[in-house]
C-alpha cells in the first residue's frame, strides 16, 4: 500500500507543474493585465509590474491573503455538499438496486432526474426564497439566506460554530442535490451489476447472511465506480459552488473569482485556477488510494 501511494503521489507532482504552465498560458492570452496600470497618471513604478504571480491590480488587495481567507469558506461548502451527496447517493442507489422496478425505485428515479435536470442557480434561488418564506411565517430567523456567517460574528467558539453551520444549511443542500442526482444513478447501476455477479451468488449459496453479502461483498465493490465519478466531478462541484456562493452572497473563492474577472486581475485569476487545479489533483490522488482500500487487488498489482 505504501509503495502504491508513493507511485500515485509521484505521478501527481508533474501534473501540478504542467497545470501551472497551462493556467499561465490560458490566462495570459486573455489580455494584458497591466493595461489599466499603464493608463494611470502618474504611472506606476517599475516594481509594480513584474513577471511572477505579482500583486493584484487593486493596490489595496493581497492575492495570497485573499485566497487564504476565502479558500476555507469555499472548501467547507464543497466538502460538506460532497459528503451529503455521497451519503444520499449510496443510500438511494443501493435501495433502488435492491428494490429494482418497485415503487421505491421509480420514485428515486423520478427525483433523481428532476434534480439532475434542474439548473443549480434555479435550485439555489428556490431554496433561498423558501428560507425567506419560512422565516416570515415563523417570525424568526430559522434559515440563514445571506452570507457565510453573521456580521458581526457571535462571541464564543460554540456560538460561532453554530452560526457558521446555520449559514451552511441551504447552500449545502442546494449544491448536494445536484451532485446526488447523478451519483445515485451511477451507484444504482454499479450495485445492480455487482448483485448479478457470480461471486455474490456464490456468497448467498454458501449461506451467508444477506447483510454480510450486501455490505462486505457487494457494496464495497460497487463503490469503486462512484469513487471515480466523484473525483471527476469535483471540478463541476467547484463550478456549482461559484453559482451557489453568488446566490447566497458568500464571500468565498467564487466571489473572488468573479471580482477578479470583472477587474481584469489576471494575477488573481491565475492564482485561483492554480489553487483549484491542485485541489482537483489531490482529490484524484485520494480517489486512487481509495481504489486500493476498496479493492485489495489494485494495491497488490
Amino acid at each position: 500500500m505504501l509503495s502504491y501511494s508513493i507511485r500515485r503521489l509521484a505521478v501527481s507532482i508533474p501534473i501540478v507543474v504542467v497545470s501551472s504552465f497551462v493556467v499561465f498560458v490560458m490566462v495570459a492570452t486573455s489580455g494584458n493585465p497591466v493595461n489599466d496600470l499603464k493608463a494611470r497618471n502618474p504611472p506606476p513604478s517599475p516594481q509594480v509590474i513584474h513577471g511572477n504571480f505579482g500583486p493584484s491590480v487593486n493596490p489595496t488587495d493581497n492575492i495570497r491573503t485573499e485566497i487564504v481567507s476565502r479558500l476555507g469558506v469555499t472548501l467547507r461548502l464543497v466538502f460538506a455538499a460532497m459528503i451529503l451527496a455521497l451519503i444520499l447517493a449510496v443510500v438511494v442507489g443501493v435501495i433502488s438496486a435492491v428494490k429494482q422496478y418497485s415503487v421505491t425505485d421509480y420514485t428515486a428515479t423520478f427525483f433523481g432526474f428532476l434534480f439532475l435536470a434542474m439548473p443549480s442557480f434555479w435550485l439555489a434561488l428556490l431554496l433561498k426564497q423558501g428560507g425567506i418564506w419560512a422565516n416570515e411565517k415563523m417570525g424568526d430567523q430559522v434559515f440563514y439566506t445571506i452570507g457565510e456567517q453573521s456580521v458581526p460574528a457571535p462571541s464564543g467558539a460554540w456560538n460561532n460554530f453554530t452560526d457558521i453551520t446555520g449559514h451552511m444549511i441551504l447552500p449545502t443542500i442546494s449544491l448536494a442535490l445536484i451532485s446526488y442526482a447523478a451519483w445515485s444513478r451511477y451507484q444504482r447501476g454499479s450495485m445492480l451489476e455487482v448483485l448479478n455477479s457470480d461471486y455474490v451468488r456464490l456468497a448467498r449459496a454458501k449461506g451467508l447472511s444477506n447483510r454480510r453479502v450486501m455490505v462486505k461483498h457487494a457494496l464495497r465493490t460497487a463503490l469503486i465506480p462512484l469513487a471515480t465519478v466523484t473525483a471527476l466531478d469535483l471540478a463541476g462541484i467547484i463550478g456549482g459552488a461559484i453559482i451557489t456562493e453568488t446566490v447566497f452572497q458568500w464571500h468565498g473563492m467564487g466571489d473572488y473569482l468573479l471580482q477578479s474577472i470583472r477587474s481584469r486581475d489576471v494575477f488573481a485569476v491565475e492564482a485561483w485556477l492554480l489553487v483549484f487545479a491542485i485541489v482537483v489533483i489531490l482529490f484524484n490522488l485520494i480517489a486512487d488510494l481509495l481504489y486500493a482500500v476498496l479493492d485489495p487487488r489494485i494495491r497488490y498489482d
